[in-house]
């Protein structure tokens, strides 16, 4: 990982943690509402990707069903406009943001069914001045991010959350090694 990436995690780690602090919220019940937003800025950056790619094409709509299909098959998970994460960030300042980010979430269920029931929807727990800070740095992670390194962020957010939680944290982390080794161990085909 380059020293941008690794300097990019600190400083979303650093605001991630004093959001927290000044939510007076548990890691473990914060840990939950950030990493769905990290996946779904993954997921709107590769959505986005694919919109262009669909684009260049000049075949369908943006955004038709017709094209569900195709973002699919370019193994990206279609995305309801109310689920795309620029829409989140601009919306009005008195907008119920918990509950659009709630709606996102089954939105994006309900046209992905495999993540059914899968995602988080508990974002009304949270402020929502903690929430437009969330968003903001979440919408600071670049769209284009070599290689893998929204994994890497995730990761490293999932392990970071596992050490502030101490003994519990295992309860939701498996660390990267020792995944590596029980796939060596078991060699999955």
């Amino acid at each position: 990982m380059t020293n941008n990436n690794k300097d990019l995690e600190s400083r979303l780690w650093g605001a991630a943690d004093e959001l927290r602090a000044n939510s007076k919220l548990k890691a473990s019940e914060y840990s939950i509402p950030v990493l769905g937003l990290i996946f779904l800025r993954f997921a709107d950056a590769k959505f986005s990707e694919a919109q262009k790619q669909i684009g260049k094409q000049g075949k369908g709509r943006r955004g038709s069903s017709s094209n569900k299909e195709r973002y699919q098959a370019m193994g990206v998970l279609y995305l309801p406009e109310e689920a795309r994460f620029e829409n989140l960030m601009n919306l009005p300042e008195g907008e119920n943001i918990g509950q659009a980010i709630n709606d996102a979430m089954r939105a994006i269920e309900a046209e992905n069914p495999d993540l059914r029931d899968v995602l988080p929807k508990t974002y009304n727990r949270l402020e929502n001045r903690i929430l437009v800070e969330l968003l903001k740095m979440m919408g600071s992670i670049p769209m284009d991010m070599e290689g893998d390194a929204f994994g890497k962020v995730y990761e490293y957010f999932l392990g970071k959350f596992a050490m502030t939680e101490g003994q519990k944290g295992g309860e939701f982390y498996t660390p990267t090694s020792i995944v590596k080794l029980i796939v060596e161990i078991i060699e999955p085909f």
